[in-house]
C-alpha cells in the first residue's frame, strides 16, 4: 500500500474509532456520582472528582453562581436548606479552579436576612475573598422568553443569567405539593414575580424553565433529607441523616437518583417525569452510569 493511501485509511479508521467511542459513551448514559461519608466537605469533593473535578466546569477568570436553597428560616439540622459545609466546599473548589468571583444567593420565602443567617450559609462564607453572599434585588430580574407549554415568559434573576457558570445546589426534601423538591425545583430561587401561580401546573412550568435555563452542574445535598412536612419542615423527627452528596451534569438524572432515597421511583415525581418526556435528561436508572465513591 502506498504511503498516501495508508495515511488516508488511517485517517478514516481514526474517525471511525472516535465516532464509535463517542457513541459508546453516549450509550452508557449520564454519569451520576454518589459520595457517602460523615466528612461532608470531603464527600462533596469526591463527587466532584468523579465528574472530572471543578476545573472541568470553571475556567480561570470566570464568574460563577452557586445557588443553594436558602429559602427558609431554619437551622441546617432541620434539612430545609442546603448544608453550608457542602456550599462552602463547592465555593472553595470554584476558587481553586480560578474563578474570578463566586456569587451565592436565593430568593427566600421567609425574611432573607433571617434565612441567610439561620441557614448557616452566610456565616460559612464570611470573609472569603472574591465571594459575594447577596440578597436579591428586584431591579435585577429580567423578562425571559420561554415559549413553553405553560409559561411563555417569566422574570429570571439577571445575575444567574449572566454567570459564566451556574451550579445548582439543592437539598433533597419532601414537598407537600410536588412530593419532592430537588434540582429542577431549585430553579424557583431565581424566579421573580408570583411564583405561587405556577403551582397548578408545576411539573410543566418547571420543565418550561429548566428547558431554557440549564445549570452546568447539579449537586444535591442529601447529607440530611427532610422526609415529611416539607418544604419548610421544623421537626427533627422528620429528618433522616444519609451523609450523601449526588452530582451530575444531567439534572434529571440527579433528581431521579435522589428520588430513590425516599423509597420512591423517578416516575412517581411529576416534575421528573415531565422533564424526561421533554428530553431534558435521563430518568431511567438502568440507563445511567452511577458511580459510588
Amino acid at each position: 500500500m502506498e504511503r498516501r493511501q495508508f495515511i488516508k485509511v488511517l485517517g478514516l479508521s481514526s474517525l471511525f474509532l472516535h465516532g464509535w467511542l463517542r457513541n459508546l459513551f453516549a450509550a452508557q448514559g449520564p454519569l451520576v456520582a454518589v459520595a457517602q461519608g460523615t466528612d461532608h466537605a470531603g464527600i462533596t469533593r469526591k463527587a466532584l472528582s468523579a465528574l472530572g473535578g471543578m476545573q472541568r466546569f470553571v475556567k480561570p477568570g470566570q464568574t460563577v453562581v452557586v445557588k443553594p436553597n436558602i429559602g427558609w428560616d431554619r437551622a441546617p439540622e432541620y434539612a430545609a436548606t442546603t448544608n453550608p459545609v457542602v456550599v462552602r466546599a463547592l465555593v472553595e473548589e470554584c476558587l481553586k479552579a480560578g474563578a474570578k468571583r463566586v456569587k451565592v444567593f436565593d430568593r427566600t420565602c421567609n425574611d432573607p436576612r433571617r434565612c441567610y443567617a439561620s441557614s448557616g450559609i452566610e456565616a460559612a462564607l464570611k470573609g472569603m475573598k472574591n465571594v459575594e453572599v447577596k440578597h436579591l434585588e428586584e431591579e435585577r430580574f429580567k423578562n425571559v422568553a420561554l415559549n413553553g407549554k405553560v409559561l411563555k415568559e417569566w422574570e429570571l434573576y439577571g445575575e444567574a443569567l449572566s454567570a459564566d457558570v451556574y451550579i445548582n445546589v439543592p437539598i433533597a426534601k419532601h414537598h407537600g405539593l410536588s412530593r419532592l423538591t430537588l434540582g429542577m425545583k431549585n430553579v424557583m430561587g431565581i424566579m421573580g414575580g408570583n411564583r405561587g401561580s405556577i403551582h397548578k401546573n408545576i411539573d410543566q412550568a418547571l420543565a418550561d424553565i429548566n428547558a431554557s435555563f440549564r445549570p452546568h452542574l447539579t449537586v444535591i445535598d442529601a447529607t440530611r433529607i427532610l422526609t415529611a412536612h416539607g418544604p419548610q419542615g421544623g421537626n427533627l423527627a422528620d429528618v433522616k441523616v444519609l451523609n450523601q452528596v449526588i452530582a451530575s451534569t444531567d439534572i434529571v438524572a440527579a433528581d431521579a437518583y435522589a428520588t430513590t432515597l425516599f423509597g420512591l421511583k423517578p416516575a412517581d415525581i411529576a416534575v421528573t417525569r415531565s422533564a424526561y418526556q421533554r428530553g431534558l435528561g435521563e430518568m431511567n436508572l438502568d440507563k445511567m452510569r452511577i458511580v459510588r465513591v
